[in-house]
């Protein structure tokens, strides 16, 4: 990691660090028919777990910063300007490998099936980063995804350990069932307690994966819940009802909203009510980031 000045004047409040990639919308109008067509709404924009993130926290108002690797091809020097024109500071990695891309496949339920090619983003390592990305970050958001290979999960190491010693703290997202079980519960459980987080995000499927209590490996362990709210300390937060359009990107606009509040002095009760809030308008919106 590199101890350099940046050219960006304004302090920043939030980081995050992982993915900025294409996500492909798939909405068919029926059931899928093997081997034939089926007419759907398909829409192309920005995805990715931290660069949504980031996405919502600049429409929350708040300063953010995305550090990233992308492919240096059209869809990376896209992604980087149009969620620049959204407010995000991005720190861009720029690499001969194809940026990232993810299809979601949402059903009549609402529920999404997610393929994903993440690219160029998984080979960020620690000597691509500057310390100045970091320093003045008081919260560092850390998808888990960018724990699971390598070299990324060192990069992401390296970032948390210059966060540290500028006393800013850490957000996690266990970010996927899937994930998690590829890496190892155990072996993440281990990671997470060995990192210390102060905010631990995960929805029932991912804590469930984890097999380890929440409350055991962050300060302020908060459970999503999806459409049934979320549950902090033993409280359950309900969710208002809502007529949900699209869920992409509803995980993502709770933890911008939570990190926001919290770091503003909310109680995490307090936090975690705004967070629900938030991701409540945020399904009835297409696509995983605000308009």
């Amino acid at each position: 990691m590199r101890a350099l000045g940046g050219r960006y004047p304004r302090q920043v409040v939030i980081v995050s660090i992982g993915d900025l990639v294409l996500d492909v919308r798939i909405v068919p109008q029926g059931p899928l028919q093997p081997d034939d067509d089926t007419p759907a709404t398909i829409t192309i924009g920005g995805g990715g777990q931290a660069a949504n993130f980031c996405a919502w926290t600049a429409a929350l108002g708040e300063p953010a910063r995305l550090v990233t690797r992308v492919g240096d091809d059209e869809s990376g020097r896209r992604l980087v300007a149009d969620i620049e024109s959204r407010g995000v500071e991005v720190r861009a990695v720029w690499s001969a490998e194809p940026t990232g891309a993810i299809a979601v496949l949402v059903g009549p339920d609402g529920h999404r099936t997610m393929a994903t090619q993440r690219g160029a983003s998984v080979g960020l390592n620690p000597d691509d980063l500057q310390e100045a990305w970091f320093a003045d970050a008081r919260l560092l958001h850390v998808p888990a995804y960018s724990l699971f290979l390598e070299p990324i999960a060192s990069a992401t190491r390296a970032a948390i350990r210059v966060v540290r010693e500028s006393e800013g703290m850490l957000a996690v997202d266990l970010s996927s069932a899937a994930g998690l079980r590829a890496f190892g519960p155990a072996r993440m459980a281990y990671v997470l307690a060995r990192m210390k987080p102060e905010v631990l995000f995960a929805t029932e499927a991912e804590a469930a994966t984890l097999a380890v209590p929440l409350d055991s490996l962050a300060q302020v362990p908060v459970l999503k819940l999806g459409a049934s709210g979320c549950r902090v300390f033993g409280r359950t937060i309900p969710a208002p009802d809502v007529d949900a359009i699209d869920p992409t990107g509803a995980g993502d606009a709770f933890a911008a909203a939570f990190c926001s509040a919290w770091l503003r002095g909310a109680a995490p009760i307090d936090a975690a009510e705004k967070a629900v809030q938030a991701a409540s308008q945020s399904v009835l919106l297409a696509g995983a980031r605000p308009t």
